[in-house]
């Protein structure tokens, strides 16, 4: 059973979940839905938001929901929009007016969730990148970083700013030396793509703590902290054993040098991302 105590990282003032999920069983599946979606409210995450002290947040619209973004939308007005922002998912065919109403309701970024279940094909992420560049909208981007060499290319002809998802995600252990690493860092080394921290235990071989991605993550956070961004990835979906919320964010502990940088990837990068 997982454990409810408080981490031993006392989180700053205004520290960010960069990325989380709600779901609620009055929205119905996408076509390409995996399966059913787990049950977690915003009143569940407010617990965990006073469990780890934690006051702003990115609610990520789930796979399970498609392009029909209502649940985030209603998360996002649920826990406020001083405080919330939201990341959506829109096809090809998304118009300009449907992006200004999603930005005014909270909605930061497009979401490119590559792995089974997810709603848009490669074919048409040049077209929603480009076009999310008129609201001032991010890409955040998931895959099995794997791939990153080959997709390379494409990533960096996309405009703007993005956000590459937990630790790169690479679903067989790497090490830093791996190409494909490396190439996640020539990304990050251009000044426009951020890294989010967060779910190891999706890719780790190790388990707690996790101490095989936790090499990934400590040479990101040493080569720019500036652009690495944390995350719970609350309520875990894709796994039936849960992690440790404190110990995800206790991680930060081992992962990154010092308080002062800790600080700005939990406060000021969130910020400068979601626009607080």
């Amino acid at each position: 059973m997982v454990s409810d105590s408080a981490p031993k990282l006392v989180a700053p003032k205004n520290t960010c979940d960069t990325h989380m999920h709600v779901y609620g069983k009055e929205y119905p599946l996408a076509p390409t839905a995996l399966g059913p979606a787990p049950d977690a409210t915003v009143d569940d995450y407010r617990l965990l938001q006073k469990r780890l002290g934690t006051t702003r947040t990115v609610i990520v619209q789930p796979s399970a929901y498609g392009k029909d973004n209502r649940c985030t939308v209603d998360g996002i007005a649920a826990l406020g929009l001083e405080t919330t922002r939201g990341i959506a998912v829109v096809d090809d065919q998304v118009t300009l007016d449907e992006l200004r109403t999603l930005t005014d309701q909270g909605m930061r970024g497009a979401r490119f969730h590559m792995l089974p279940g997810g709603a848009i094909p490669w074919e048409m992420l040049d077209t929603i990148a480009a076009r999310v560049q008129e609201v001032g909208w991010h890409v955040q981007l998931q895959l099995d970083g794997r791939l990153l060499p080959e997709k390379k290319a494409q990533i960096l002809s996309w405009p703007g700013t993005i956000v590459i998802d937990h630790v790169g995600k690479y679903l067989e252990p790497v090490g830093v030396d791996h190409p494909a690493f490396k190439t996640l860092l020539d990304l990050v080394d251009t000044g426009r793509v951020w890294v989010k921290l967060s779910a190891p235990y999706e890719v780790s071989r190790t388990g707690p703590p996790y101490s095989d991605v936790g090499t990934l993550a400590k040479a990101l956070a040493k080569a720019a902290p500036e652009r690495m961004l944390w995350a719970s990835n609350w309520p875990h979906p894709s796994v039936t054993d849960k992690p440790d919320d404190a110990l995800l964010l206790d991680l930060m502990l081992d992962w990154v040098e010092d308080d002062k940088t800790r600080e700005r990837i939990l406060v000021d990068n969130a910020a400068e991302v979601y626009g607080f």
